[in-house]
């Protein structure tokens, strides 16, 4: 279902990228709307696949996931077998934030985030013991200098 967005649905999400526990009342508002319209617009963008869905982003660090580290995957394996069992491992371990398939010398790339090198060791290790990879290379996050989930509408 493809869905065609105009301006207002596009301030309406992006009102909801900012805060999405805004009241439908304090969305109409900022959009220039009234309620049952903003109510119906967001039905109908989640109806059509556009809003996947709503959560909460917490503090890594506050909550005590100190280090993020990029992890950079070369593998020999191609094969349909291989690929599905990596990514049931990848699906398997929450510390995998991120999990993407490059195009270009290194295979995936991964952003996991662990307490601590310790915790990343037990990542790593549970990984090679489950999946077979030719290459690894960690990169350690120094600081995190831009994060966001919100899109340019």
């Amino acid at each position: 279902m493809s869905v065609r967005l105009d301006e207002i649905d596009r301030k309406i999400l992006g009102e909801l990228q900012r805060d999405a526990s805004q009241s439908l009342d304090e969305i109409a508002k900022k959009v220039g709307s009234s309620k049952t319209p903003v109510w119906n617009r967001i039905r109908k963008l989640k109806e059509g696949g556009i809003i996947r869905q709503q959560t909460v982003f917490l503090d890594a660090e506050a909550l005590g996931f100190e280090a993020c580290f990029f992890v950079l995957i070369r593998t020999s394996e191609h094969e349909a077998e291989w690929q599905q069992k990596f990514l049931k491992a990848l699906k398997e371990r929450p510390e995998v934030q991120e999990a993407h398939r490059l195009a270009g010398d290194i295979d995936y790339i991964l952003k996991v985030r662990v307490k601590n090198a310790r915790a990343y060791d037990e990542f790593y290790q549970a990984l090679i013991s489950e999946v077979r990879i030719y290459n690894v290379t960690a990169l350690l996050s120094m600081e995190e200098l831009k994060s966001t989930t919100m899109l340019p509408l």
